[in-house]
């Protein structure tokens, strides 16, 4: 077997991403009541090293892989693009080559796609999407784990997206294609994801105008912030998005039992008022805590103990 790169969630397929989940699944409830740093049983990557790459800033991702690698056993080193020599202009094809021999797995969170496809092509160990304007993978398998908590089945869930076509909403769509279940996307003109994602999801993806369309009959009402980390045109942008705000006349419209999800951080009375965030329907706190148990299983997976 070669390196397993997790880059997308199609680099795990649907049997990758289902041996996950239920890889999450088994690990959280076996260690139900522990300290947070205790490591797992059977410390499966016990002598493992991960090298965190972060050129963007990060609460969630960079806590839960910290905990995930200590939890399986082994131990990360975070690197701030500013204070290495990638941030002083050295390649990401030479920072791949040095980091591969000191540690056994790299995630990096960045901006340009292009950076993380280069990593993983002159990386000789794993190497994972953390976060870039393209997608976020890492993200959607914690989604997913939710979802299932909820008592929800993947297939032929409805999943509604309200706001901004972006690299959440991009891999949200991938897993819809991968593991059947289907996505409607209101999103304002002007900001609207790339038709050839859409596209890619072979019918289990569209898009439109109109919010309440988009929430009726939704399972799962999802969104993001609107303003995403150094995006400039702020107040063009905002006033496109106030029609698409989550309240709670729009969960209404969804299903009685569905459920509201935010990857975080969330710009209350933004993209979501307060009273749906700290709401009944709201999983976002599960939803944030399962970006630990995600990582395990992608770590897992991507060192081939699982799928």
């Amino acid at each position: 077997m070669g390196v397993r790169h997790f880059l997308d969630l199609s680099d795990a397929g649907a049997d990758g991403i289902a041996a996950m989940l239920a890889d999450a699944l088994d690990r959280k409830a076996a260690r139900a009541g522990w300290p947070k740093g205790k490591p797992d049983a059977d410390a499966p990557l016990a002598g493992h090293a991960l090298a965190m790459v972060f050129e963007k800033n990060s609460t969630r991702t960079r806590v839960s892989f910290d905990m995930a690698i200590r939890q399986l056993g082994g131990s990360s080193i975070v690197l701030d693009a500013g204070t290495t020599q990638l941030g002083r202009g050295e390649t990401v094809a030479d920072t791949a080559r040095v980091l591969s021999g000191y540690c056994d797995a790299i995630m990096i969170r960045t901006d340009d796609h292009a950076k993380v496809e280069e990593m993983a092509a002159y990386a000789s160990v794993p190497v994972i999407n953390g976060l870039t304007d393209a997608s976020h993978p890492c993200q959607i398998v914690a989604d997913l784990l939710t979802i299932i908590e909820s008592g929800k089945s993947l297939p032929g869930l409805k999943v509604a997206w309200l706001g901004d076509g972006n690299n959440v909403l991009a891999s949200i769509v991938e897993a819809a294609s991968l593991m059947q279940f289907d996505v409607v996307a209101a999103c304002p003109q002007g900001f609207q994801p790339e038709e050839e994602a859409i596209v890619r999801a072979s019918g289990r993806a569209r898009v439109v105008g109109d919010p309440r369309e988009a929430v009726e009959g939704a399972d799962i009402v999802v969104t993001d912030t609107w303003i995403s980390m150094g995006q400039l045109h702020a107040e063009t942008k905002l006033a496109a998005m106030m029609p698409y705000q989550v309240t709670e006349a729009l969960m209404a419209a969804a299903k009685p039992d569905a459920k509201f999800l935010h990857c975080l951080p969330a710009h209350r009375e933004e993209e979501v008022v307060s009273a749906v965030i700290d709401g009944p329907q709201s999983l976002i706190w599960q939803e944030a805590e399962n970006r630990l148990h995600a990582q395990k299983a992608i770590l897992r997976w991507c060192f081939g103990q699982i799928g």
